[in-house]
């Protein structure tokens, strides 16, 4: 496809000599006389190079340059002067303008001038694309290093929204049977759950390369900032994992679509990789033998409810006699009780609370925002179910087991996690060293737990 030029001058000879230069050349050449002429064009039609001259009658060649950079700061501008003219074409040069001719101009100037600009225009704008490839590869950088999903969505959502030009962004992940939210760029998240609401009947078809428009948004208070979405899939291969949705004012045009696509295909490969090391740190939290939390989370755990400032309470359990159910239907039965204890015990607290096997037949429940109060009809409530449980009745057996436990409470009785924990212990200790089968209170005067 030929270049385009526009030729712009005063002087009738001019225009038909250059013209006839380029046209022969193989340029497409459009010729006008003055600014007001050239700048109606520019505003209808692209052109790949504007050639002018600086001085004429009735138009300054100089505003010219600068209004038509105005409409297109990529387009390549040579300017035409005299010979006692240069220094305008100087001040062209500084503003701008890629090369200058001084008069008379010969056809091989004239083409070699053309020549270089367009060379330099075609530099420009490959540097302009690579600068483009570099931003969009440092932004997939970011998002495959997201330390957590939580991160992953802010950086995924701004990344879009800037990307796209959308005013904002919702995540929207694929669950078993249903969609969920779970972040926003640019509204609210009362504003998500609407638009997650309206997007629904639309995301059941969607796939991998097939993006879901919405061509109305829901009424919302206050309203959402844009006239209308599109539902881009994040994918894992084949695999639709959810969906980020972007409020724009306008199409998609097949650049930003494409690398919108390219985005969203690193959001789905590094959500699948964040469920995998979940999977894999949760095992390493997790005990073998009961599924429960074991130490190592303990430890996190209290950490995190020390740095809440909320109260919470520690109960620490023993199983009574635990020992005599080995000496009597030996190990792998006293596991299976074990296993049985777990399920116990989740049965008696909430979702948010912890649970962990301690060692041996040795629990702790980390109670989260309940003081020593509520703690103790918690720790009351796990005594009497484990006390009613009939245990291994699916292995013919009927095992009747109780547990001693100790409460402690933050701040109440400590305000560091391992003497809040030892208070528990020690509390424990009493109830196993009286009548079992009881709940403690912590204090300062419990002595200190030996010989485990």
């Amino acid at each position: 496809m030929a270049a385009t030029v526009l030729l712009v001058d005063d002087e009738r000879f001019a225009r038909t000599i250059y013209s006839d230069y380029l046209r022969a050349a193989g340029y497409d050449v459009e010729v006008t006389e003055d600014a007001e002429a050239a700048l109606k064009l520019l505003r209808e039609r692209t052109f790949d190079v504007l050639l002018t001259d600086i001085v004429m009658p009735r138009s300054d060649g100089l505003q010219l340059l600068a209004d038509a950079k105005q409409l297109d700061p990529d387009m390549a501008v040579v300017v035409i002067t005299a010979l006692d003219r240069v220094e305008p074409a100087v001040r062209a040069m500084k503003s701008g303008a890629s090369d200058y001719l001084v008069k008379p101009v010969t056809p091989e100037a004239l083409q070699m001038a053309l020549q270089r600009s367009l060379s330099m225009r075609s530099l420009l704008a490959e540097n302009t694309a690579l600068r483009g490839h570099l931003t969009l590869y440092d932004t997939c950088q970011r998002i495959t290093a997201s330390p957590d999903r939580e991160g992953l969505v802010h950086v995924a959502l701004v990344a879009l929204a800037a990307e796209c030009g959308a005013a904002a962004a919702a995540l929207l992940l694929r669950g078993e049977g249903r969609w969920t939210l779970v972040g926003t760029h640019g509204m609210s998240l009362a504003q998500g759950e609407a638009l997650l609401r309206a997007a629904e009947p639309h995301l059941a078809g969607l796939a991998p390369g097939a993006p879901a428009v919405l061509e109305s948004l829901p009424d919302v208070a206050p309203p959402l900032p844009a006239r209308r979405g599109v539902c881009l899939p994040v994918t894992d291969g084949a695999e639709v994992l959810g969906s980020i949705c972007l409020l724009l004012d306008a199409d998609l045009d097949f650049e930003r679509a494409g690398r919108a696509a390219f985005i969203c295909r690193h959001v789905g490969l590094t959500l699948q990789t964040l469920g995998r090391l979940s999977q894999v740190e949760n095992l390493a939290y997790l005990d073998d033998l009961t599924h429960l939390y074991n130490t190592r989370f303990l430890d996190v755990a209290l950490g995190r409810e020390l740095e809440s400032g909320k109260p919470f309470s520690v109960l620490f359990l023993d199983l009574d006699r635990f020992k005599t159910v080995n000496d009597e239907h030996g190990h792998l039965i006293g596991s299976k009780l074990l296993v049985e204890v777990g399920r116990v015990l989740r049965s008696c607290v909430r979702d948010e609370d912890v649970l962990a096997r301690y060692g041996g037949d040795e629990f702790v429940a980390v109670l989260v925002g309940i003081d020593s109060g509520a703690g103790l009809k918690v720790a009351e409530r796990i005594r009497r179910a484990i006390e009613d449980h009939r245990f291994l009745s699916r292995e013919g057996l009927t095992v009747r087991i109780t547990a001693s436990i100790g409460l402690a409470s933050h701040p109440e009785h400590a305000r560091a996690k391992a003497e809040v924990l030892d208070l528990a212990d020690r509390a424990m200790y009493r109830g196993k060293r009286t009548t079992r089968n009881v709940v403690y209170m912590a204090s300062k005067d419990l002595p200190p737990v030996t010989g485990r």
